[in-house]
């Protein structure tokens, strides 16, 4: 008998599908109904269909000794505890490329917005103060300025060539070099941000890039430097932005994600230099219904085949190194 698990609140068009097509459970979030239902029903689970924002942890996969697969409604994946899911033999996919797009577009407003002060600017006409404050102060253009990208994955590169067309000089860091590309590698976080007017992140979630834009990295970007994450609240050093921010060590942050989302620390919303988004980056009608599609194809093909469309990149190294 395959059966087939929600875990976390997923997009309604996805839960239904779910449901219509498979009968799929919603695991309960009261911890004593939880418990019930995983007493119960725990091994006949054979897929989990979860998002980025919930994922499943290695406690959970203990509680369903016949998973299979865990199905991952979003690019990110690092709630999910990878390494103890390969460890078990379980399969985890997720939705890359298909949002690489307007997380993309969403990056290069992010830096056009707070390099310009565009938000800040609106606020100063509707609330009436252009009569009588006159001209708003001077910005920062966009065009030309030195950009380096913290992450050159697909949404890094999509990223890289957006700004090329404002004749911006693109430099990057990644764990590795990446074979062909364009732009100069600084060996270091540090270096990259010590040498650019516009650090962009969008790197990948988890431990191993928790706090990786620390104080030393926003301290080398100055009080020149703008700051734009599209990709983790995680990695960034979130109490590090807030006191530089305050203090002007730095001249300006554009943020779609936050540690402890959805909660936004009140010195942020207080800055007229910060723009702040609500993780919103891929939120659009054509990429979330595409990010659904994918998911249950994801779902329908291991079910099917025992094949993941697009598992993540830790199982196509380790089918590469097999």
């Amino acid at each position: 008998m395959t059966r087939v698990l929600q875990v976390g609140a997923l997009k309604p068009a996805l839960a239904e599908q779910l449901v219509a097509t498979y009968d799929a459970d919603v695991l309960p979030t009261d911890d004593a109904a939880r418990d019930a239902y995983l007493a119960e029903h725990g091994e006949q689970v054979t897929a989990v269909v979860t998002s980025g924002r919930f994922g499943v942890d290695r406690a959970l996969m203990e509680r369903l000794p016949g998973l299979t697969a865990i199905v991952s409604f979003g690019v990110g994946y690092d709630t999910t505890d990878v390494a103890a899911a390969m460890e078990r033999g379980v399969a985890v996919s997720h939705t890359p490329d298909v949002l690489t797009d307007c997380v993309a577009d969403t990056a290069v407003g992010l830096a056009i917005d707070v390099m310009r002060g565009l938000p800040a600017a609106d606020r100063y006409v509707r609330r009436g103060a252009w009569p009588t404050g006159g001209d708003y102060p001077l910005t920062r253009r966009v065009s030309g300025a030195r950009v380096g990208i913290l992450g050159l994955g697909r949404i890094g590169i999509a990223i890289a060539k957006r700004l090329e067309g404002f004749g911006c000089e693109i430099s990057y860091h990644s764990r590795h070099r990446v074979d062909g590309s364009p732009y100069d590698y600084a060996l270091t976080p540090v270096a990259l941000a010590e040498a650019v007017d516009l650090l962009v992140v969008a790197t990948s979630g988890g431990p191993a890039s928790t706090h990786l834009v620390d104080r030393d990295v926003l301290e080398a970007l100055g009080s020149d430097g703008f700051l734009v994450n599209v990709a983790r609240g995680s990695v960034v050093d979130e109490n590090a932005l807030v006191d530089l921010l305050l203090s002007g060590g730095l001249a300006g942050a554009g943020l779609d994600v936050f540690a402890d989302e959805p909660h936004v620390p009140q010195a942020l919303l207080d800055l007229d230099n910060v723009v702040l988004l609500p993780h919103l980056a891929s939120g659009t009608v054509e990429t979330r219904a595409a990010m659904v599609r994918l998911t249950l194809d994801n779902l329908e093909s291991w079910l099917a085949r025992g094949e993941l469309l697009t598992p993540v990149p830790e199982l196509l190294a380790s089918s590469a190194r097999g």
